[in-house]
């Protein structure tokens, strides 16, 4: 290994600092294994030509765009009215996306159902609450499944939890045995946690009483989900990066209560950390020893995110208490692997096959990348649901085979919004101020490979402003202050707009 590998693999394993140490080796060209999908910084764009040109899915199915116009799109839930809510943690809220009553394919509209929330992520209907887990936070709020509609005020019922560090998302569930499950990924890369309810999985009563760790170990359990056929309850888990392009595999986990499974001192099927599990000292090799290992492996740096056994009696029968897993790709590997939704099967013997259920987010030569898969829901009827952070888009999958017909008449409109959206009003000394940090932080260096296109369609200035707190890596969090951020976002927006001759017209 090279001295300057070797630096940068020192300063990656500490986790406090592996973004820093990922922009300096950026910087310097020295980082094998990086290969980052720069679209998902700002996102990228969908529409039904890619769609059915390009996503495919597995036979017996016909895959359609439902959405293209949901920034950020991540977790979501279906309402027993068939509406479907999704969680976007950038923009601080949840979109309530009305079920498709006319027949054409989409979404029959959208709207904000609740914002001004930090960083919601998962979501979950409970009687006659919707859940939110938000970065540090647990609220609950009355929702009315026949019209979509808060019918009261929001209220959190756990509050104070750790959102510093690498891996802020919390994702919650309702367990069969009527408890609600939360989990919450480690700060870092690889490390020994200060606070004990990162990396782990924790659960309350609905009401938020006696709230409490339940499992450990688990470096980011994104998603999870109950079996149909015997309870129990499978969390997926993503490995650790800088350990080469191959390991250590991404795990699905049978979670039990009490149970360690083995982050950060093992990998995979008990394999002693390099960093954390090789000191010679006996009682943490009894400790690895004792840990679960996976049930199964997805392979490495594939990110396995939202799961969702199939419960639906409308599916064909050997999908039937199957698992759908979003893997939404690779960024620590020379060439990128994942993006995809993958199935997988539970033989009698318990022995898991996985086979791929939805595809093309990832172009043959394994460069272009057209999105993410980030979570599945499945309404009563069988309808599947899929979540594209990366191109800001939901996809419906139904049994059956396509209906060109049908499918010609799709086409890319934008479902209705609750409001016009308002013009924006350029602040020319807040542009020149935010020119100069975009100047001062070199931020051309990586976006001449990624251009800055479409921002005024997605964002706000104001929600532009609060993705600096919320950057996707590899863009570090650089701390900016209300004023810095104000100003960065008029200049990127200015300057978007100067490209298009508009700019004129939008100067108050």
């Amino acid at each position: 290994m090279s001295k300057k590998a070797l630096v940068f693999s020192l300063l990656a394993a500490t986790g406090v600092i592996s973004i820093l140490a990922l922009i300096v080796a950026l910087a310097f060209g020295l980082v094998p294994g990086v290969n980052v999908p720069w679209g998902q910084m700002f996102g990228v764009s969908t529409d039904e030509k890619t769609v059915q040109h390009q996503i495919k899915v597995a036979g017996g199915f016909q895959v359609t765009l439902f959405n293209d116009d949901v920034p950020n799109a991540r977790f979501m839930a279906v309402t027993r009215n068939g509406d479907l809510l999704v969680s976007q943690p950038k923009l601080g809220q949840v979109s309530l996306l009305l079920a498709d009553r006319n027949g054409d394919g989409e979404s029959d509209g959208q709207r904000v159902l609740i914002d001004q929330l930090k960083r919601p992520h998962g979501l979950t209907l409970f009687e006659d609450w919707l859940y939110i887990a938000e970065s540090d936070a647990v609220g609950r709020v009355p929702f009315d499944h026949s019209d979509g509609r808060i019918a009261g005020s929001y209220q959190r019922v756990i509050t104070g939890l750790g959102d510093t560090g690498n891996h802020w998302t919390k994702t919650i569930g309702m367990g069969p045995d009527g408890w609600m499950y939360l989990s919450s990924g480690s700060t870092c890369n690889v490390c020994i946690e200060e606070d004990p309810q990162r990396a782990t999985i924790m659960r309350f009563r609905p009401d938020g009483s006696n709230f409490h760790v339940y499992a450990t170990g688990l470096r980011n359990s994104v998603g999870f989900d109950w079996s149909p056929k015997d309870g129990a309850m499978y969390a997926t888990d993503n490995g650790r990066d800088w350990l080469g392009n191959d390991f250590p595999p991404c795990e699905l986990n049978r979670i039990q209560q009490d149970g360690f499974y083995g982050w950060p001192f093992a990998n995979g099927d008990r394999v002693p950390d390099p960093d954390f599990g090789v000191n010679g000292d006996a009682a943490l090799q009894q400790i690895i020893r004792d840990s679960i290992p996976p049930v199964f492996e997805f392979p490495a740096h594939n990110a396995p995110l939202g799961m969702r056994f199939l419960t639906s009696p409308e599916q064909p029968r050997t999908y039937r208490g199957a698992a759908l897993v979003a893997l939404h790709g690779s960024w620590n590997r020379d060439v990128k692997d994942g993006y995809k939704v993958v199935a997988l099967h539970w033989n009698a013997s318990g022995r898991i096959r996985a086979e791929d259920f939805l595809w093309g987010f990832l172009s043959e030569d394994r460069e272009t990348v057209y999105g993410r898969p980030v979570d599945i829901a499945e309404d009563a009827r069988g309808t599947i649901y899929v979540s594209d952070d990366y191109a800001g888009a939901v996809y419906r999958v139904k049994a059956g085979v396509a209906d060109r017909g049908a499918a010609s008449t799709v086409t890319s409109k934008r479902p209705p919004i609750s409001a016009p959206k308002k013009p924006l009003a350029i602040d020319g000394d807040a542009a020149r101020q935010g020119e100069q940090i975009f100047v001062r932080r070199d931020c051309m260096r990586c976006h001449q490979q990624l251009p800055l296109k479409g921002l005024s369609r997605r964002y706000t200035l104001k929600q532009l402003a609060d993705y600096f707190d919320t950057p996707t890596p590899p863009m570090p969090n650089y701390g900016f202050s209300n004023g810095q951020k104000r100003a960065l976002a008029h200049y990127l927006m200015e300057r978007e707009i100067q490209g298009s001759g508009q700019l004129e017209k939008m100067l108050p």
